[in-house]
């Protein structure tokens, strides 16, 4: 039962991932990731706010949704490809803001969840 929630989560985050990101990196005229950058915190909020949640709830939204969302190797892969390019300055504010942005979202949903 439980591996049917992470399959329902994943149905709708691995769309949801790829429209998000072509809808949001269609709006800047910029080397910059932001597609991306935008499923990954996001992701990181939801998950934030998951913290306490019911097992079902965190396997089809946390593992599910959130796993098929947000996306570690496209960051990789996408500031790899910064640096190669020369926009290295993109390539370090990617991992900086990245990684910054996504724990404020997670701290910032857990508070939200507690309240």
């Amino acid at each position: 039962m439980n591996w049917l929630l992470v399959i329902g989560g994943a149905m709708v985050g691995a769309p949801l991932r790829y429209l998000t990101d072509r809808a949001v990196q269609s709006r800047h005229d910029s080397v910059f990731p932001w597609g991306t950058f935008t499923v990954n915190v996001s992701g990181s909020l939801i998950l934030g706010l998951l913290t306490g949640a019911t097992t079902h709830l965190q396997l089809l939204l946390g593992t599910g949704l959130c796993g098929a969302l947000t996306t570690y190797s496209t960051f990789s892969y996408e500031t790899l490809r910064l640096a190669e390019t020369g926009a290295r300055l993109h390539a370090a504010v990617n991992v900086v803001a990245s990684v910054a942005a996504g724990l404020a979202a997670a701290f910032a949903g857990a508070a939200l969840a507690h309240m």
